[in-house]
This record gives structure tokens, C-alpha cells and sequence, in this order.
């Protein structure tokens, strides 16, 4: 079947089981003060570009940049459907999002994501493609249970 990744209104009707799955996700591996999930309308502003990936038209994965200040953005709402898991949709997904942030002439992307094991492979991920660990950045502050990594765009 054919991949496509593109960006999308993150209100479509077909996305319900993403987000709904991104959100168990979450509150299964979080603890609620530590959630920095956006909610679903919150990823549908003009600051913000919301990436679906679809296999044979179906949504299977999704991603978003959030721009920050200036020339940098952040990495929101990176989640593959568990049953397409282990294909590298998540390696393409960053792919897509790092090729859009390059071609907008952004410099630095940032994330935040889990320190519980559920989150290993998406360290890891994020690491193999030459993220570092920073401190908190935007409006984050310290907290155990967040990782914060950056990567800088040449």
C-alpha cells in the first residue's frame, strides 16, 4: 500500500482513533500534572502544522510542529497506531517533520516526551536522529517526569 504524509486538519472525522489512542497512551504511562498532550482543537491553530500519515488512505500516524519564538519549533502529538508499529513510521514521520521544519527556514526543533520506559523507543528514536538532551524550554519547567532534547537544523 502507498504511505503519504501531508499535512491536515487535525478536526478530521477518520483521526478519532489517534487521538484517542495518543491519550490512553499518555494517561497510561503519565501522571496527570505531567501531561503535555494538546488537546485536539489546540492542534488546529495557524502556529501549528498537523502532519497525518496514511496508508492506503487510512490515518495510521501523526505528528505536529508547534512554532515557538523566532526560527524554532516543537516537536507535539507524535503517535504510530499500535498495530503499524515496528515498520519505521515513526522514522518517517520525524523524517517528514524535520523536512518541513528545514524547508521553513526554521533552526532549532525541541520536544518533550516521558522518562517511563513506555517512552524508550521514542528517546531513542529522537537520539538516532541526532536530538540531544536540553533543560526545559517555552513555558516548561523541571520535572521528573519529562526528557526535553533539542536539535539544531543546518
Amino acid at each position: 500500500m502507498t504511505l503519504t504524509i501531508r499535512p491536515e486538519d487535525p478536526r478530521g472525522a477518520d483521526l478519532d482513533l489517534l487521538f484517542q489512542r495518543h491519550a490512553a497512551a499518555m494517561q497510561a504511562e503519565t501522571p496527570p500534572e505531567s501531561i503535555h498532550m494538546l488537546p485536539r482543537e489546540a492542534l488546529a491553530v495557524p502556529s501549528l502544522t498537523f502532519f497525518v500519515a496514511r496508508e492506503g488512505g487510512a490515518p495510521v500516524a501523526m505528528g505536529a510542529l508547534k512554532l515557538l519564538d523566532g526560527d524554532e519549533a516543537e516537536i507535539k502529538s507524535m503517535h504510530v497506531l499500535a498495530e503499524h508499529r515496528g515498520r519505521g513510521l515513526s522514522r518517517l514521520m520525524l523524517a517528514a517533520l524535520l523536512d518541513h521544519a528545514r524547508a521553513a527556514g526554521l533552526r532549532r526543533l525541541s520536544l518533550e516526551t516521558g522518562t517511563q520506559p513506555g517512552f524508550s523507543a521514542a528517546r531513542g528514536l529522537y537520539a538516532s536522529a541526532g536530538f540531544s538532551d536540553c533543560p526545559p524550554f517555552g513555558s516548561y519547567r523541571p520535572d521528573p517526569n519529562s526528557h526535553f532534547m533539542t536539535l539544531e537544523l543546518g
